[in-house]
C-alpha cells in the first residue's frame, strides 16, 4: 500500500512537469505568435501615431512611435476637406447607410434560406445548393458589367438602390448559414411543431434567437466588406454626394500625397466604426468560430 502511494504521488509531481522538447517547442510558438502579432499590428500603430504628428515629424528617422502632442489639425484637414465642403461626413454617412442595410439583407435571407437547405426536404434542394456555391467561383469583376447594364435599367444609378441591391444575399452567407443549422437539433423543432407553432414562429422565435454566433460572425465579415467596397461604388456613385468612404479617400491622398498626417487622419477616422462593431460582437464572433471549425477552449 506504501510503495502504490509512494507511485502514486511521483506520478502526480511529475504530472505536471514540462519536458525541455516542449519547453523548446512552446517558446518557438510564442515566438512566433509575438512576432506575428507585431507584423499585424505595427500598420495600425503606424497610422494612429501618424496621424497625431505633423507630416514633418512623420518622415523622421527613427520614428517616433509615441508622438510629443496630438496635432489635431489632422483630423480637422480630413473632416473639412480640400475645398472645405466637409463631404467626408456625408461620405460616412452613405458608407454607414450601405453597409447596415446590406448587412441586415444579407443576415436576414441568408439565414432563411440556410434554414430552408437545411431542415426542409425538397426535390432538388442539393442541386440548387451547388448551383448557389458555383457563384462564389466566379469574380465579381466578370458579373459587374451586366450588374451595372441591370442597374442603369432599373433607374438606380447614383442612388442608395443602386449600392445596395446587387448585394442583398450572398452565397458565402447561405453557405454559412446552412452549415450552421445542420447541426441544429431537430427535436426542438418537432418540440415548437407540437406546441403549435407556425413555421414562420419557428424561424422568428426559435431559430434566429440560437444563431447568434452564425448571425454575428456574418454580420462582422458583410459590414467590412461594403465598408471597404471601393469598385463597386466607383461605377454607380456618380456625384460626390453619394461616394463612400473608399472613393473620398482615394481621391483625398491624390489632392494631398505630400500631407501624410492628414492621409492617417482620414484612414483613422474611417477605421473607428468597424472596430467598434469587431468589438462589440467580439464573444459572438469568437464564439461562431469554435462553433465552426468544432473546437472548444
Amino acid at each position: 500500500m506504501k510503495g502504490d502511494f509512494a507511485v502514486s504521488k511521483y506520478r502526480e509531481r511529475t504530472k505536471n512537469r514540462i519536458s525541455p522538447r516542449s519547453f523548446i517547442i512552446d517558446v518557438f510558438i510564442w515566438a512566433f505568435l509575438i512576432i506575428a502579432a507585431v507584423y499585424i499590428f505595427a500598420p495600425f500603430v503606424f497610422m494612429f501615431t501618424a496621424s497625431a504628428m505633423p507630416a514633418a515629424d512623420i518622415m523622421k528617422m527613427p520614428y517616433r512611435w509615441i508622438p510629443e502632442g496630438f496635432y489635431w489639425q489632422n483630423y480637422w484637414q480630413a473632416i473639412r476637406g480640400n475645398d472645405g465642403s466637409f463631404i467626408y461626413l456625408r461620405n460616412i454617412l452613405n458608407s454607414l447607410i450601405v453597409a447596415s442595410a446590406v448587412t441586415v439583407t444579407t443576415v436576414f435571407l441568408s439565414a432563411f434560406t440556410g434554414f430552408g437547405l437545411a431542415k426542409y426536404k425538397f426535390k432538388g434542394r442539393h442541386l440548387m445548393f451547388m448551383m448557389i456555391l458555383a457563384t462564389l467561383m466566379i469574380p465579381f469583376e466578370v458579373i459587374m458589367i451586366p450588374l451595372y447594364l441591370i442597374v442603369m435599367k432599373l433607374g438606380f444609378q447614383d442612388s442608395y438602390l443602386g449600392l445596395i441591391t446587387p448585394f442583398l444575399v450572398s452565397a458565402f452567407g447561405i453557405f454559412l448559414m446552412r452549415q450552421y443549422y445542420i447541426s441544429f437539433p431537430d427535436a426542438i423543432l418537432d418540440a415548437a411543431r407540437i406546441d403549435g407553432a407556425s413555421e414562420p414562429m419557428i424561424f422568428m422565435r426559435v431559430i434566429l434567437p440560437n444563431s447568434i454566433p452564425a448571425i454575428a460572425t456574418l454580420a462582422v465579415l458583410t459590414f467590412k466588406s461594403q465598408w471597404d467596397n471601393l469598385l463597386w461604388p466607383l461605377l454607380v456613385a456618380q456625384t460626390e454626394e453619394m461616394k463612400t468612404i473608399p472613393l473620398y479617400i482615394v481621391r483625398f491622398t491624390a489632392e494631398k500625397h505630400t500631407d501624410e498626417g492628414a492621409m492617417m487622419a482620414v484612414a483613422a477616422i474611417a477605421s473607428i466604426p468597424i472596430l467598434i462593431l469587431f468589438l462589440r460582437l467580439s464573444k459572438y464572433f469568437l464564439g461562431g468560430a469554435v462553433v465552426f471549425t468544432g473546437k472548444k477552449g
